[in-house]
């Protein structure tokens, strides 16, 4: 295909169907995703806490921390404790 307005169609087209097939990729491990909590939740466990724990793996140690440390903070600010 011929460049048209300075745009290679060749090259445009295959970036457009890499990101198509990855977000095909994508919706099908949101799928599995979802049947893990499903199977979680099927076993008794509480998937919004599962939900919490996942998020907060993801951080590292000290952002972590100063969350909860916030988190606290507003808790007893609000005479949730």
């Amino acid at each position: 295909m011929a460049d048209v307005g300075g745009v290679a169609g060749d090259r445009l087209r295959s970036i457009v169907e890499r990101i198509e097939r990855l977000e095909e990729e994508k919706a099908a491990l949101a799928e599995d995703i979802r049947e893990v909590y499903s199977e979680a939740k099927g076993n008794g466990y509480d998937v919004k806490i599962l939900r919490q724990i996942v998020r907060l793996r993801k951080l590292d140690s000290g952002d972590r921390q100063e969350q909860e440390a916030i988190l606290e903070t507003y808790k007893a600010a609000l005479g949730m404790m």
